[in-house]
């Protein structure tokens, strides 16, 4: 199979197809829409849930559902591109993904806009993993500089202008849409990635020489689901024990999904985890780091804007600009963490010190300001917050890889980018039930309202704090240089 991939990538790097701009405008954006995805619909959860009804816990299963599916799919996603060819899954997966997008823009409730999100959870899993690779097919040796040169930045900003655009189009309620418009945005960015990666894209045959480990595949969505399911249910379920018996169980499904992945690997079979990446102390500690630090900060994110329009009444558009200093931060920390290299583990210490400066900052604010609290008052906490969340970002996985061999980049790279999923879905699991733990307790009043959700903010942002403290203590095990400074 190796030798066939490597014989097309090398097809593909001696003709250079003529229209690349366009396949990699394309690429970029299919990577926007599942970003945009992962990230404005948590500006319009107050909003759905006004309109559709449903629990508190639905609210955290419209977000944490993408995240979970994404972070089982993407353990065979790229596996798929290596079968049936990278451009036929991304086109595949654009156009699944466009029409799950309609669905969720249709629903009639949170449960049918929960299914919707699953499938876009799906069909992202096919889409994304393609990306990287075709990128490297389409820009081969020094020309790949150029791409990430476009690439890098535009993500960037769409990270920036993303809660924004979707606060703005609920605002808007173009055509009476209201909060259905932040899915169907996809519209045309679908249509422009299925025709511009039609006429652009490079094709390739595959190879589908070898078969998926659909039992893992299985075995591990069973694991994670035994795993988010009880920690976003049981404060609403009261806790029985049926629901502590699932967490339980969790951990027996995922040991069992090692197993099988241990007795793939000695039948001569691919698993779909390389298990022998996870015996490197770095590695493994590199794995914790990013559960802790994803679980940090989209736990926190979440809260802070729950805070804004739950409790204090801010619109969409009106938390969003509240927020958008965290955005601009992480922008410009980007930037910085994407100039030093040479630093290694350093960076990520420095970003993660800049990090909870920022969360402390918030904290303080939230105990002074009390329920007077307005948007402005975070705007500085969050711009340091955000910042230092920035410069951990781009070197993180470099520096995570270190110390991993060539031969297991693949397996290494995509176990770490389903963790960070996973971690994802954990973040709103937890530290989403922290806060609607507190924010649901009685209350008789406006002001009484207000109180539960900025002590429920308070807890969240603690716990934040306590979670990256225990990412920078773990950054000690990283490896000191990233993996293009070791190899």
């Amino acid at each position: 199979m190796t030798e066939v991939l490597e014989a097309q990538a090398a097809e593909v790097a001696a003709a250079p197809a003529p229209r690349r701009w366009l396949g990699l405008f394309a690429i970029l954006t299919a990577t926007l829409m599942n970003l945009l995805d992962t990230s404005i619909v948590n500006v319009a959860l107050p909003v759905i849930r006004r309109d559709l009804g449903g629990s508190y816990s639905a609210l955290q299963w419209i977000a944490a559902s993408y995240t979970l599916v994404l972070a089982v799919g993407l353990l065979t996603g790229g596996r798929l591109g290596d079968m049936f060819g990278r451009r036929t899954m991304l086109l595949g997966g654009a156009a699944g993904f466009l029409l799950a997008s309609v669905a969720c823009a249709m629903a009639t409730s949170t449960e049918t806009l929960i299914a919707a999100r699953i499938l876009q959870a799906v069909f992202g899993a096919v889409m994304v993993p393609q990306c990287f690779g075709l990128i490297r097919d389409l820009f081969p040796g020094e020309d790949q500089a150029k791409a990430w040169g476009v690439f890098g930045p535009a993500i960037g900003l769409a990270a920036i202008l993303g809660p924004i655009i979707a606060g703005l189009l609920i605002k808007a309620d173009l055509f009476g849409t209201g909060w259905r418009m932040i899915f169907l945005i996809n519209l045309p960015l679908g249509a422009f990635a299925l025709i511009a990666g039609r006429a652009a894209l490079p094709a390739s045959r595959g190879d589908r020489s070898t078969r998926l480990d659909v039992a893992g595949i299985l075995i591990a969505g069973t694991g994670m689901g035994l795993l988010i399911y009880p920690l976003v249910q049981g404060r609403e379920l009261g806790w029985p024990a049926w629901i502590l018996a699932m967490l339980g169980a969790s951990v027996v499904v995922l040991a069992g999904f090692v197993l099988h992945q241990l007795r793939r690997s000695a039948a001569g079979k691919m698993p779909l985890v390389e298990l022998s990446v996870f015996k490197r102390r770095s590695y493994a500690s590199g794995v914790l780091f990013v559960v802790f630090f994803f679980m940090a900060i989209i736990g926190f994110s979440l809260a802070a804007g729950l805070l804004l329009q739950l409790g204090l009444g801010y619109s969409p558009i009106g938390a969003s600009v509240a927020m958008a200093t965290w955005a601009v931060g992480a922008f410009a920390g980007s930037a910085a963490g994407a100039m030093t290299p040479n630093l290694g583990r350093k960076v990520l210490h420095i970003g993660l010190a800049v990090m909870a400066a920022g969360i402390t900052g918030v904290y303080v604010v939230f105990r002074t300001s009390g329920i007077e609290l307005g948007g402005w008052n975070l705007a500085g906490p969050f711009l340091v917050a955000g910042i230092g969340m920035g410069m951990i970002f781009v070197p993180m996985f470099d520096i995570i890889m270190g110390e991993i061999k060539d031969h297991e980049v693949g397996s290494a790279s995509g176990a770490l980018e389903s963790i960070q999923q996973l971690a994802a879905a954990l973040g709103v699991a937890v530290l989403g039930t922290v806060f609607f733990n507190r924010f649901t307790a009685q209350a008789h009043t406006a002001i009484a309202v207000k109180a539960n959700a900025l002590a429920a903010a308070e807890q969240v942002t603690l716990l934040a704090l306590g979670l990256t403290g225990v990412a920078f203590l773990l950054g000690f095990l990283l490896p000191r240089k990233a993996r293009g400074a070791n190899h």
